[in-house]
């Protein structure tokens, strides 16, 4: 119970020790706690200027990479404008290429096929003149049976061709 109703005598020692720590802790001990406070929150204030200008110097590096990013995006969306603009064009060029290489084989094939006629033609035409002698060789033969009668008939041929 002494303890909990100090006595004066107890209670100014107590007061004096505390006075004599509190004077060698201002003299020794307080202005290097201080100082080392000190120097703690301006290393504080110094770190979190630091981390403001980061913040600041990757807000920057963002934008300039969206930036960035939306001129790579543009320049894909060109070249690919641009490819399929070559696409478009080189198809055009081979169906132009195309239609006339085909106009070119059916002006040859109708070229062909006209020759062809004109020959077919020709050949009926001989071989019917050769039926037609034939046929006229067997009738004179008969109608011509003497010798006479085929000089005279040749004669008579010979003055319409030189009439003619």
């Amino acid at each position: 119970m002494s303890l909990l109703t100090p006595h004066l005598g107890f209670f100014v020692w107590t007061l004096i020790a505390f006075i004599v720590v509190f004077l060698l802790l201002k003299k020794f001990a307080w202005k290097p706690i201080l100082k080392s406070l000190k120097e703690r929150e301006t290393g504080i204030a110094e770190s979190l200027a630091s981390a403001e200008k980061v913040k600041a110097e990757m807000a920057q590096l963002k934008n300039e990479n969206e930036a960035l990013l939306a001129k790579a995006r543009e320049e894909r969306a060109q070249l690919l404008k641009e490819a399929r603009d070559t696409k478009d064009r080189i198809i055009n060029e081979a169906k132009e290429q195309a239609k006339v290489e085909a106009n070119k084989i059916i002006v040859d094939a109708q070229t062909a096929i006209q020759h062809q006629k004109m020959a077919a033609l020709t050949e009926v035409k001989n071989q019917v003149g050769h039926l037609v002698i034939e046929v006229a060789e067997k009738v004179l033969r008969r109608e011509l049976s003497g010798k006479a009668e085929q000089e005279s008939f040749i004669k008579q041929l010979t003055n319409e061709v030189k009439l003619n």
